[in-house]
C-alpha cells in the first residue's frame, strides 16, 4: 500500500506533492519571465512597450502601473506565504491582458495570458490554505 503526502501550510507533511513541485518550477519560470521580459521593458521605456501602450490609448502612466503589478506579482510568486495571493492578483492582470489583446491589439496574442491565468488559478488553488492563513493574520 502506497501513501501519498501533500505539503500543507503547517508543514506537517514530510514531502511536497508532485503538483506542488511542478507548480514551484512554473512559478519560478513565470516570475523570471514577468520580471525580465515583461516588467523591465516597461520600466526601461523599450520602444515596443511604449508603442503598445500608446496603441492601447490609456497613456504611458499605465505602462508603469502594469510593470509594477507584474514585478510585485513576480516577487510574490516566489514567496511561499504570498504565492497564492500573488497568483490571485495576477489572474486579474491576465484577464485585463486577454481583453486588451482581443479588443484592442492582436487577438491571437491572448493565448499567452490565458495560459498564464490557468497556471495562476492552479497556484491559487494549491496555495489556498496559506492564503487563508495570511488573510486571517491580517485581521485585527
Amino acid at each position: 500500500m502506497t501513501t501519498h503526502t501533500h505539503s500543507t501550510a503547517s508543514g506537517n507533511a514530510s514531502k511536497p506533492s508532485t503538483l506542488r513541485r511542478t507548480l514551484w518550477v512554473l512559478q519560478i519560470l513565470i516570475a523570471a519571465f514577468l520580471l525580465i521580459a515583461s516588467a523591465m521593458p516597461k520600466f526601461a521605456g523599450q520602444k515596443d512597450a511604449v508603442e503598445t501602450f500608446a496603441e492601447i490609448g490609456w497613456g504611458q502612466w499605465f505602462r508603469y502601473v502594469t510593470g509594477a503589478v507584474e514585478a510585485a506579482g513576480a516577487i510574490g510568486l516566489v514567496v511561499p506565504r504570498l504565492a497564492g495571493l500573488a497568483a490571485t492578483g495576477l489572474i486579474g492582470l491576465m484577464i485585463g491582458a486577454i481583453l486588451t489583446q482581443v479588443l484592442v491589439l492582436v487577438p491571437a496574442f491572448a493565448a499567452l495570458p490565458a495560459a498564464f491565468a490557468i497556471v495562476f488559478a492552479l497556484i491559487a488553488y494549491d496555495r489556498r490554505e496559506e492564503t487563508r492563513q495570511l488573510l486571517r493574520s491580517l485581521r485585527p
